[in-house]
């Protein structure tokens, strides 16, 4: 047990958590502003999005911080808020036009090179292993192979950027990530200590339930996948901006 890389991973996932929220809403922000000129969309898109963060940073940290997210004998329920909330409510979003309008002013690669976030994930979920607090399978040294998001995410990036990728491949990019993440989910999910639990080995999965690093399954887990469908709703539909010839 390594009490001080403990503290690290804390604070590291508050960290991160801040930063790549406020890249992706300064991407927002400014895809706002060229739609607020161009369509109409109203400016004020981003500060409800600010407040809808604020308000779910509250709600997760106390559902956490009460314990009742760390009572697996109710599980699924002590994670379904945090689980699907999220979920349903960024699902609902890519339908909203004024949503799509500002998508069409952000840069593919923007959204694409907000995924390096996974890579630093990954370097704190191995903190935790070596602390003791995180079962092997849930790391790159076992069945976590996320971290291939975080590491290809500038690379594909910078390609998209210069075109040198086709819309085909920056999908296929999107939707293999995708995969990559629901892989790790599921592996996390069957790692704790409930009816669901598959992996016996200790420690059990249950540092996720507690602040803050129930950031992760509240904040970080939803940015990546809410990254990948913007990314998806920016290919499948409209003409890509923000690309060098």
């Amino acid at each position: 047990m390594k009490p001080y890389l403990l503290l690290i991973t804390q604070l590291g996932f508050i960290i991160l958590t801040v930063i790549y929220f406020w890249l992706l809403l300064r991407e927002l922000k400014q895809g706002a502003e060229v739609a607020c000129r161009t369509s109409g969309v109203k400016k004020n898109i981003v500060t409800r999005i600010l407040m809808m963060l604020m308000l779910w940073c509250v709600l997760v940290s106390a559902w956490s911080g009460s314990g009742m997210m760390a009572n697996f004998g109710i599980f699924p329920f002590n994670f379904m808020p945090v689980i699907v909330i999220p979920l349903v409510t960024v699902i609902l979003s890519l339908f909203s036009k004024d949503l799509g309008e500002v998508l069409k002013h952000i840069p593919v690669q923007n959204l694409i090179q907000l995924q390096s976030f996974r890579f630093f994930v990954e370097l704190l979920l191995w903190a935790l292993l070596i602390a003791g607090r995180l079962p092997g399978q849930m790391t790159f040294e076992g069945r976590n192979f996320d971290i291939l998001t975080g590491i290809t995410a500038p690379v594909v990036a910078w390609l998209a950027a210069r075109q040198k990728l086709p819309r085909a491949a920056l999908i296929a990019w999107n939707l293999i990530c995708l995969g990559l993440l629901i892989n790790i989910v599921s592996v996390a999910i069957l790692s704790t200590p409930s009816p669901w639990r598959i992996f016996m080995n200790e420690p059990a999965n249950t540092i996720v339930a507690y602040f803050p690093i129930s950031w992760l399954p509240g904040f970080l887990v939803p940015l990546a996948y809410t990254l990948h469908f913007f990314s998806l709703r920016q290919l499948l539909t409209g003409t890509l901006v923000g690309q060098k010839p």
